[in-house]
């Protein structure tokens, strides 16, 4: 039994999606026994709370959230081997604040429109793609990002530029990814603005797997 704390705060775009996706959550531990706690208190980034939690999830978070003694808070949390799981637009998030940065491993850039496009399977003995087809089409909202993370994370899964209109990271496009910083883990997706998403079998076990591998979870 571990415990999440799903960080939904908002500075700048909100999703629709977040919701559905905090639900989604809350599914997943129940069904794999983990505890959630859901929040858009920033208060609640003290040493003291976040003790109680061994992965902060943020969900769909933008802009600039918190102030620098709650993030010195975060990073204490990370550097004491806690884990983080940024889903979607946590890429859109403290763009000022070089050391998330590092920990989510790359900034969004843009987007084109919301479309279906078919990702790759890079890394398959993940415990976030094991349970994975080796390809998989879905629609979903396609990041580029200011600079390729591949040189400084372990990518996960890739989507082919080749089947949608808009990619400009060329052949190798990271769309999930995850490293081991600053004494914690790291895991992030890029895929999940979609309310559908989070009704998606393939996409909850993406997500179950990135949780539990922030949390230090062994493989079954």
């Amino acid at each position: 039994m571990f415990t999440v704390l799903v960080f939904t705060k908002t500075a700048e775009f909100r999703h629709e999606s977040i919701p559905a996706g905090v639900r989604a959550i809350q599914s997943l531990g129940d069904e794999q026994h983990f505890r959630v706690d859901s929040s858009e208190d920033t208060a609640v980034f003290t040493d003291a709370n976040l003790a109680r939690y061994q992965v902060i999830v943020f969900l769909n978070t933008t802009g600039d959230i918190l102030d620098l003694n709650q993030q010195a808070a975060f990073e204490r949390f990370i550097q004491r081997g806690g884990g983080f799981a940024g889903i979607h637009s946590a890429t859109d998030t403290e763009y000022d604040w070089g050391w998330y940065g590092r920990l989510v491993g790359v900034y969004f850039d843009n987007h084109p429109p919301i479309q279906i496009a078919t990702v790759k399977i890079v890394d398959a003995t993940h415990l976030s793609t094991i349970q994975l087809p080796a390809t998989w089409t879905r629609n979903d909202e396609w990041y580029n990002f200011r600079a390729d993370p591949s040189s400084h994370v372990s990518v996960l899964i890739q989507v082919d530029e080749m089947t949608y209109m808009g990619g400009t990271m060329g052949k190798n496009h990271p769309i999930s990814w995850y490293h081991e910083f600053d004494g914690g883990r790291a895991w992030y997706t890029a895929m999940g603005h979609t309310t559908e998403s989070y009704s998606d079998a393939l996409f909850l076990r993406h997500l179950s797997g990135g949780i539990r591998w922030a949390a230090g979870v062994p493989r079954e």
